[in-house]
């Protein structure tokens, strides 16, 4: 039976009654990409609706864990006793709730508690499912241990359950959990089994190293292509744990196609992401927070480059990049290039504003550049310098305003203390600086090889004065604790315009969103999951704040040139327009609810139950 094709024929409504849910990753309790945010976001959503039917399983694999994780050593139930009884077997096993919104039940197995097996279970991967494995792979073994720990969890709890006469869903995310599914299709598994793929792991390495991926995609040699990037193990693993589910799925349209051609098989249903959009709401107006959080952006500003040169902080645009490294995938690439032209077009048509553009994501660095770091030091001390004297002037002119006879103000010069002028003259001095403000906050470990870096000298983006385009690249985490910025990285969001995003491969793509959640208009592509979309379910959704650049059909230069022209009408944008959009594209994130989306896994579990 074909899913995409019968979707609607298949009900909505679900009987958690009769099943429990059993969601498998690697990102468990386990913070390490964007599966760890689908998992945890929607988290709320599936155990409102499931209850107590419905258990997350992942890896136990160090301390921290107990970080968001509360262990229990009430096994009640037939999760407990299966937990019971695998610790009965030697076998490290945890049970309890995942701090979280909506506190799913938990178990956390260890997979170096079954490694004294690893032998047989490469052998088993291999003589039952012609599943090579690299012995040397540390990742690898950990997963394929893993796996065998979590068919015997399954082959457990079905016994338990056959009492109940309940159903066991047993949905698994991404090649590091699927490595149980193969076996447990072969032993004939009652548990009936979702596979989704994210993204696949040959896509990630193809897009990122064979460009152009999509053009080429209907001409690679899935074997051939896991051997040249050494990821053979992982290929079949994908591959067999896709072939081997009763229910197939993937996220978005872009990456059902990717899965089709890489893979071999069609998934049976699409499962978009969502968010927990209560998550994102503030205790004020959202408008009211942008601007408290644009204060300090405007501190971070200032500090970079006002030593060299002011402009009017009321006239400034902030927008926006974050995310991994993959400077073609993420489309860093194309935002540098929109930017270079908006530059010249802006001071074509001698547009008095200027754009701060930040880059932000993590780069090997040795240190936070010394002149950033002083600048900042020395602005935190004019501004130190200041309120002092804004207090004692403020003091004095209340007090001589009031006993003024004449009713003439005062000169407020005589109030400041020499001592008070002098420092704040000597810092001042200490400040400026002739040189232009640097492009990049830290001293990369090798900048030659940096690509942005490169672009933007070549492309001469460099802080000039009268560049109408200046550019923060930030190559760290944004931090409150960081003695540059001191914003978490959700104020610094919530501070800026507009998140840029045009990324080339991104099965789904959480920045824009949660751009959106946050009230903050982001442009996406059309090769993203989230901007295919975008297309399909929302018309003319530039309006509301979410742009998508066409790069399934256009060429590189002619998509550079769209997004250019989608920052210019942005930039030409009254302060009104940009609030009114601000609150367009906030009402627009409720659709993304998991509440909303969560509909799509219900489907997907009724079809594995056909």
């Amino acid at each position: 039976m074909n899913a995409k094709t019968s979707n609607k024929s298949v009900i909505d409504t679900l009987n958690t009654d009769k099943a429990y849910l059993i969601e498998t990753a690697w990102e468990v309790c386990n913070q390490v990409g964007g599966i760890y945010t689908v998992i945890r976001s929607k988290a709320q959503a599936i155990s409102e609706k499931w209850g107590n039917n419905y258990c997350v399983l992942g890896p136990y694999l160090s301390p921290e864990v107990y970080n968001e994780f509360e262990a229990t050593d009430n096994l009640k139930g037939p999760i407990g006793r299966v937990v019971e009884r695998m610790r009965e077997s030697g076998f490290e096993v945890y049970y309890g709730r995942w701090l979280v919104a909506g506190k799913p039940h938990a178990v956390l197995i260890n997979p170096y508690s079954i490694f004294s097996q690893l032998d047989s279970i490469r052998y088993k991967l291999w003589d039952h499912h012609e599943i090579p494995t690299n012995t040397d792979d540390d990742m690898v073994n950990k997963v394929i241990a893993f796996g065998e720990l979590t068919r015997i969890f399954f082959h457990e709890l079905e016994k338990e359950t056959k009492k109940e006469k309940k159903n066991i869903i047993a949905h698994f995310h991404e090649w590091m959990a699927g490595t149980a599914i193969p076996e447990m299709r072969k032993e004939n598994c009652s548990s009936r089994i979702i596979f989704t793929t994210h993204a696949t792991i040959l896509g990630r390495y193809l897009a990122m190293n064979k460009p152009p991926f999509y053009n080429n995609l209907p001409y690679y040699k899935w074997l051939d292509e896991a051997k040249h990037f050494n990821i053979e193990t992982q290929a079949h693993v994908e591959r067999a744990a896709a072939h081997g589910a009763h229910v197939f799925s993937t996220v978005s349209e872009v990456t059902s196609r990717e899965c089709n051609k890489l893979i071999g098989r069609e998934p049976d249903i699409i499962l978009p992401n969502g968010l927990n959009i209560e998550k994102f709401a503030t205790a004020h107006e959202f408008q009211v927070v942008h601007n408290e959080h644009k204060k300090k952006i405007h501190q971070v500003v200032m500090g970079h480059f006002f030593p060299s040169y002011s402009f009017d902080l009321d006239n400034t645009i902030y927008f926006f990049t974050s995310g991994r490294y993959e400077y073609s995938n993420k489309g860093f690439d194309m935002t540098l290039e929109a930017l270079a032209r908006l530059n010249w077009k802006m001071q074509k048509e001698q547009i008095n504003k200027t754009v701060v553009m930040f880059i932000v994501t993590k780069r090997p660095y040795n240190n936070i550049n010394p002149r950033v770091l002083q600048s900042q030091v020395l602005l935190d001390k004019i501004d130190e310098t200041c309120e002092i004297i804004q207090k004692q002037i403020g003091d004095r002119l209340f007090l001589e305003s009031t006993m003024n006879k004449d009713g003439k103000l005062p000169n407020l010069n005589e109030f400041i203390p020499e001592y008070w002028k002098l420092r704040l003259r000597r810092t001042l001095q200490s400040w400026k600086s002739s040189e232009l403000p640097v492009v990049v906050t830290h001293d990369l470990q090798e900048p030659s090889k940096d690509e942005i870096l490169n672009f933007l000298d070549h492309s001469r983006l460099v802080n000039n004065a009268h560049d109408r385009v200046k550019i923060i690249y930030h190559p760290d985490f944004i931090s409150a604790t960081s003695p540059i910025n001191k914003l978490e990285y959700d104020q610094f969001v919530r501070g800026c315009h507009l998140g840029i995003f045009p990324s080339y491969y991104e099965p789904w793509g959480y920045t824009p969103l949660e751009c959106m959640a946050r009230g903050i208009p982001a442009i996406t592509s059309d090769l993203s999951g989230f901007g295919d979309y975008i297309i399909k379910t929302i018309p003319n959704s530039g309006e509301s704040g979410i742009y998508v650049v066409e790069r399934s059909h256009q060429t590189f230069e002619e998509s550079s040139e769209q997004l250019s022209n989608f920052l210019l009408d942005f930039v030409r944008m009254t302060r009104g327009e940009r609030i009114r959009q601000r609150y367009r594209v906030e009402n627009l994130s409720g659709d993304f609810d998991w509440k909303n989306l969560s509909v799509f896994y219900d489907r997907a579990y009724n079809l594995s139950l056909i």
